[in-house]
């Protein structure tokens, strides 16, 4: 069979969702610490979820599908770049080392511990 124009198009969307989420994962396996394993898997992540629902909802055609499709996707945008905010900074608030050769902790200093808030 001939496959059309929107299955192609899917299908491309599908191997890029597949080659940024191996790309996420090989982030949390390889790169050096939690602050940085949490970037790769938020960001690669992210994108290769939209990516495939994207690809669902071309292949699907229905409108119901492709609202789902939307407000999965809004909600994956709006909230991975929070949690991921959050972890990270309940990471930092615990005293998980960052990587030895960061050069640099621009929070240092700035955290009062006993109350866990940035001071004045």
């Amino acid at each position: 069979m001939i496959a059309t124009l929107v299955d192609i198009v899917a299908g491309v969307l599908v191997l890029l969702g597949a080659v940024f989420a191996f790309v996420a994962a090989l982030g949390v396996v390889r790169l050096p610490d939690v602050y940085v394993r949490m970037h790769a898997a938020t960001k690669a992540g992210t994108l290769a979820a939209a990516l495939t629902l994207i690809a669902v909802a071309l292949v699907a055609f229905e409108l119901s599908v492709t609202v789902r499709v939307i407000a999965a996707v809004l909600f994956l945008l709006l909230t991975a770049p929070v949690s991921s905010h959050l972890l990270a900074r309940a990471a930092y608030l615990t005293r998980v080392r960052l990587w030895k050769n960061s050069v640099r902790d621009d929070l240092f200093g700035k955290y009062d511990m006993e109350d866990k808030s940035l001071k004045s």
